[in-house]
């Protein structure tokens, strides 16, 4: 008999595919079995899509699948508008943002509190992962950039119950999943056939890998 110990079992992930810009990417990612979508809403992004876009997507899957609303450096009046009018059912907030700010979106949505690795083990950090209905997203320092985060050097530590991005793809998801041991996982710039654009191989392949990782 072996004396090695028992692998940790892993937890169940959920899986968001975003950058969602039309119903049809919206429609392929919840037939594929996503349990939700992003919607970026942050005036940089090349996927940009406006609020009733995202509607119309989000009324296109029903219910079970979440809606998230993307932001980065908006302002709270903006945020919660924008978040009404689109109907999500979450709010992802990337940048620097004030404790207060937080609270304030947290009061009506549940957030994912987007955080890079430099920002790991800051008493700032955690005092906002801790707030009520903040959930922390790991993702790399370039967004979208397609790159991999370390993911052996995040062990020990990664947010227990956190979600990871960055980098992650059909091909990385089962292997990060393994790492880290992630609440959820997001995709975007690996999903795509180009910007702003599914392609349904890779959405498929995707949520394939994270489940049966």
């Amino acid at each position: 008999m072996s004396d090695a110990p028992s692998p940790v079992p892993l937890s169940p992930v959920r899986v968001k595919v975003c950058g969602t810009t039309s119903v049809r990417d919206a429609v392929l990612a919840a037939e594929a079995g996503a349990d939700a979508l992003g919607f970026i809403f942050a005036p940089v992004s090349k996927r940009l899509v406006t609020p009733q876009v995202a509607r119309a997507a989000g009324l296109s899957v029903g219910p079970v699948v979440a809606r998230v609303g993307v932001f980065l450096g908006q302002g709270l009046t903006e945020v919660l508008r924008t978040a009404e009018a689109a109907r999500v059912s979450a709010v992802q907030l990337h940048g620097p943002l004030a404790p207060l700010y937080l609270r304030a979106v947290a009061a009506y949505y549940p957030v994912l509190r987007v955080l890079r690795p430099a920002d790991l083990g800051q008493e700032a950090t955690a005092e906002e992962v801790n707030l009520p209905g903040v959930t922390p997203m790991l993702d790399a320092p370039d967004p979208g950039s397609g790159k991999p985060l370390d993911w052996a050097a995040l062990r020990g530590v990664f947010p227990p119950g956190g979600w990871l991005a960055g980098g992650l793809g059909p091909e990385n998801v089962a292997g990060a999943i393994r790492a880290l041991n992630p609440g959820g996982v997001d995709a975007v710039s690996r999903l795509e056939a180009g910007a702003g654009s599914k392609d349904p191989g890779k959405v498929r392949a995707f949520v394939r890998a994270a489940r049966e990782r």
